[in-house]
């Protein structure tokens, strides 16, 4: 990842983003995913704008999501359905996904203001590292942190994933200052508020909820608002 010196104008060294809804929207490959693993217990298949609202809390939950919306599911048929969504998804990670508009050009605008960045993602850490992969994405990041990363029951809203990668990012050159996130769910809104740190939230992620309730501190309709309300805060 390419150094710049950091703007001392610029009020943030740190910044970091959830993956799913928010950098890359990843909708479609995901509901792919789901009616693989619906479509193999005899379950209906959903939509796009169906699943949407069931991503962000990890695969499990997603899928935990999915089944009860056509009767639900014991723990037993989840785990060997969840096995199913995960096989189809790593085999099929990065076929429609794609990042949002504008949001290549803020993370350029970014690092050449000198700001460290970084993903922070309740997805699986080898998947998250598969996408950026595809994508061409992982140099920009100094640090990639999954659901799993931290250890079981460490994602968001924990404030633990948080916490790493500021020291992550830190350690990577960004020396002190302040950091931010920037997510589209309860889940990223919650673990920043927990770690101390401001959190922005995209109107046009996967919301479960109407933003306004998220209590973020600031929200954006696209990319291109992403530094003026990194400014304004």
């Amino acid at each position: 990842m390419a150094a710049f010196p950091f703007s001392p104008s610029f009020p943030f060294s740190i910044v970091g983003l959830d993956l799913d809804g928010t950098l890359l929207d990843t909708s479609g490959d995901l509901t792919a995913a789901v009616n693989h693993a619906l479509a193999s217990a005899g379950r209906p298949a959903l939509s796009i704008e169906q699943v949407k609202p069931m991503i962000g809390g990890g695969a499990r939950h997603m899928l935990a999501q999915g089944m009860a919306a056509s009767g639900g599911c014991s723990e037993a048929e989840l785990d060997m359905l969840l096995r199913r969504l995960l096989d189809f998804y790593e085999a099929n990670i990065c076929v429609t996904t794609r990042p949002y508009p504008h949001a290549l050009e803020a993370l350029d605008r970014l690092a050449q203001m000198g700001v460290t960045l970084a993903i922070v993602t309740n997805k699986l850490e080898r998947f998250a590292r598969a996408i950026l992969d595809d994508l061409a994405l992982t140099p920009r990041f100094a640090a990639i942190i999954g659901g799993d990363t931290m250890g079981p029951g460490n994602g968001k809203p924990s404030r633990l994933p948080i916490d790493a990668m500021i020291e992550r990012c830190r350690e990577a050159g960004s020396g002190g200052g302040r950091a931010a996130f920037v997510g589209d769910s309860i889940y990223d809104i919650a673990a920043a508020h927990a770690a101390g740190i401001p959190a922005i939230a995209c109107r046009f992620g996967f919301l479960m909820q109407p933003i306004e309730e998220l209590g973020a501190d600031a929200i954006i309709d696209g990319f291109d608002e992403l530094i003026p309300a990194l400014e304004r805060l």
